[in-house]
């Protein structure tokens, strides 16, 4: 599948853009090359493959790197709502926006 200019100028006209001609022809090499591309993958036999859950499922386990979840800051609640207008409870209050 391969656009031309007259489908770019569609597409920007659908979303309001405005496009110079070179823009135009940009856009238009920029995307017949992500359709070329997808051409190609769709053009590799697949059959008997399983889809995988995570990408890295081919190395093995799946080792996240996450931090320890721990409160790493003081508590400056109080500090920080000093300037509030309204406080109850430790929450801040705020007019009543939907009826």
């Amino acid at each position: 599948m391969a656009l031309t200019s007259q489908d770019i100028a569609r597409v920007a006209n659908l979303a309001r853009l405005e496009l110079h001609p070179d823009e135009t022809e940009h856009t238009l090499r920029q995307l017949n090359g992500f359709f070329a591309l997808v051409e190609q993958m769709q053009a590799v036999n697949t059959d008997g493959v399983a889809p995988l859950a995570h990408p890295a499922a081919l190395l093995g386990e799946v080792a996240l790197r996450l931090r320890e979840d721990i409160a790493s800051e003081m508590n400056q609640r109080e500090a920080s709502q000093r300037s509030a207008p309204a406080v109850e409870r430790g929450l801040f209050l705020v007019p009543k926006v939907i009826e």
